[in-house]
């Protein structure tokens, strides 16, 4: 059994059944919309399915493959797993447990912008690595913030099929596509609904509720130098510090499309914080 649920069904273009600026927000690190939508996705997930997950043995939570940093739809997940897990233990199963899709490329290019073929042709290459021997025969659920094209589901799909995993699974979206003659650009129209640019952004930075994800870092790193140089100078140096380890932990450092911001944002850095005055060769200080 694979079965896939989502909370939202997309049908028009210009009319959506949850907020799309709240949307746009948790894309970019708003915390507080991410338990939101988390909170709801696991409650019409147990009103549809309740019956069929109180059979169940044991239950695996997967949320969307990242490397390093996570993505937006792993905080959602998060939530997600803990109204589950009161569900299951009010009925006295026991709660799920948490495994991960380890991914092992990343890219720059904005994937909410392209179509199906050039999808299908940006993660063709991808690898991906599953723990066989600890999801065994447990249900697995596979968690993500929208389903435009099924290019990641079919990925994994493949990647059960590759390690001859036959589990019961579901495939969860807080949000699917349903109208076919949308094109799958929607998706950067709801991801950059009320956050399109660095200062937009700088209103979710100051959040309390604002955590890093794959999309900020990438955007952030991406960002015209001069507007990357005004955003940097009025964050905090814990904000920095985060910054410039989460831009070490997936290597964008090393990516030409990110490496002059980075290399700025290290020399800051290294004036500001003692352990940071080794980070960099050389030949890549800016003077």
């Amino acid at each position: 059994m694979k079965d896939v649920f989502a909370l939202h069904r997309i049908v028009d273009a210009n009319e959506f059944s949850f907020d799309p600026a709240a949307y746009s927000r948790f894309k970019f690190g708003d915390s507080t919309a991410a338990d939101a939508f988390g909170t709801a996705l696991a409650n019409g997930f147990i009103t549809t399915h309740g019956t069929a997950l109180l059979q169940c043995e044991q239950l695996v939570i997967l949320p969307s493959p990242y490397t390093s940093i996570p993505t937006a739809s792993y905080f959602l997940t998060l939530t997600f797993a803990k109204v589950l897990n009161r569900f299951l233990c009010m009925n006295d199963r026991k709660p799920a447990e948490y495994s991960k899709i380890h991914r092992y490329k990343t890219y720059s290019i904005d994937y909410g912008a392209l179509d199906m073929q050039s999808r299908e042709a940006l993660i063709i290459n991808d690898k991906y690595h599953l723990d066989k021997e600890f999801l065994g025969d447990k249900t697995l659920i596979f968690t993500d913030d929208i389903r435009i094209t099924g290019s990641h589901e079919l990925i994994i799909r493949n990647l059960l099929e590759g390690y001859k995993l036959d589990n019961d699974a579901y495939f969860l979206y807080y949000a699917q596509l349903h109208n076919t003659n949308i094109h799958p650009s929607i998706e950067n129209k709801l991801n950059y609904y009320t956050v399109n640019s660095l200062q937009s952004l700088a209103a979710v930075l100051s959040m309390p509720s604002f955590r890093f994800n794959t999309r900020v870092v990438k955007y952030i790193l991406n960002a015209p130098e001069q507007e990357f140089r005004n955003l940097i100078s009025q964050q905090s140096t814990t904000f920095l510090q985060e910054l410039g380890d989460l831009c070490i932990s997936n290597n964008y450092h090393q990516m030409e499309e990110y490496r002059s911001n980075a290399t700025y944002l290290f020399n800051h850095l290294q004036k500001m914080v003692p352990s940071w005055q080794m980070i960099l060769k050389k030949e890549m200080q800016l003077i």
